[in-house]
């Protein structure tokens, strides 16, 4: 399912050939990262249970213990237990580029080690990560755990491309490619029907976006066509209604990092186009009786990722320097829809941003992988 092949107005490139394989090289020896491999006193779950705590949220000034935390909107506190997080953005880019290096070389050495991170990441009994994010984004103090959470595992998008690459391996045995599927359809289900899923789901803002990324992503590589078709039937029904008339989208451009947050939706906007779209259905092409649709959106903020200077709306609190990064939507709309500025920003940009907040919102590690 996530090999579908659409006609491209510009024939996507893999950029950065000895880049990629460079990076594969360290990944052989890195170590594999393991959500078992740090747990946090303040988790409410057990050492195979992935934990994070609100990003913008701060110890109470006005309390001896600091309890309840207290939100300053766009601001990281850098004290907040972030292990998780990092392991599991870590896995996935080492994931990803050893991949991208056994599909260009077909040297098994790399998939190999993939498959091993895999099964060590996913499957084995002593370090995998359970498949639900029931203590994500928790607060001190308030909750153990949020829907809003489940936006942390947004990295994990790129993983069934890596899957897929190193399908036909002779590293990735069926047992292990099955428990592959399993896990993913088991934490689909789960983002689904918990309470936190559904909360996730139904938010207004980017997060629904990022949702509906991952559960697209993870129904196609289960096979779940009825939930592919939700998400489908849900970007033009309902996240549709996120974008304004002009292409922007005005709850992002109410946050206090409006550049950041504007840039992020559209991103995730196109994967979702990317990855979604089929005969007879074309989420690139699709408008609503009042003209919204992803190229609106791409006429929106292209002109302000191209000449950042021409931004008309206050700077981000935080990391306003850091941004545009290089990001998947350029690669992706640049070759669907022919925008070759587009193209040429993604090759002038550097490979792999310095600053965390751009890290951080890179979903999309190897565009090619999803092409």
């Amino acid at each position: 399912m996530l090999k579908f092949e659409k006609s491209y107005q510009i024939q996507p490139q893999f950029h950065d050939q000895d880049w990629v394989i460079a990076k594969a090289e360290k990944a052989l020896t890195a170590p594999i990262p393991h959500i078992t491999d740090i747990v946090s006193e303040r988790s409410a779950g057990g050492p195979h249970d992935y934990y994070s705590n609100g990003d913008y949220w701060w110890p109470n000034p006005d309390t001896p213990d600091g309890l309840p935390y207290i939100q300053r909107d766009g601001e990281s506190n850098p004290d907040n237990f972030n292990g998780h997080r990092m392991m599991l953005r870590t896995m996935r880019t080492n994931l990803v580029h050893l991949a991208s290096a056994y599909q260009l070389t077909g040297d098994e050495k790399y998939a190999a080690r993939g498959t091993k991170m895999l099964q060590e990441f996913f499957l084995d009994e002593a370090t995998k990560m359970n498949p639900h994010l029931s203590y994500a984004q928790a607060l001190p103090g308030i909750c153990d755990g949020r829907g809003i959470g489940i936006i942390d595992t947004l990295h994990l998008c790129d993983v069934p491309f890596a899957i897929e690459v190193l399908k036909d391996s002779e590293s990735m045995t069926e047992p292990v490619y099955k428990g592959l599927k399993k896990w993913f359809a088991q934490y689909l289900g789960w983002m689904l029907t918990d309470e936190n899923g559904i909360a996730e789901m139904n938010t207004t803002n980017n997060h629904s976006v990022c949702f509906f990324v991952q559960a697209a992503v993870f129904a196609l590589f289960t096979d779940n066509e009825r939930i592919a078709d939700f998400c489908r039937e849900h970007y033009k029904n309902v996240l549709m209604k996120q974008m304004a008339p002009d292409g922007s989208f005005p709850r992002e451009l109410g946050r206090t990092k409006p550049y950041n947050y504007s840039i992020f939706v559209v991103d995730n906007m196109v994967s979702l186009c990317q990855v979604l779209s089929k005969p007879g259905d074309d989420l690139w092409e699709y408008t609503t009786p009042d003209g919204r649709g992803i190229q609106k959106g791409l006429e929106f903020i292209t002109p302000y990722v191209l000449d950042k200077a021409s931004w008309p709306y206050p700077k981000d609190v935080m990391h306003f320097d850091a941004f545009p990064a290089r990001a998947s939507f350029m690669m992706f709309a640049g070759c669907r829809l022919g925008m070759q500025p587009l193209l040429d920003l993604y090759e002038r940009l550097p490979q792999e941003s310095a600053d965390e907040e751009a890290q951080r919102n890179v979903a999309v590690r190897v565009p090619i992988l999803w092409m």
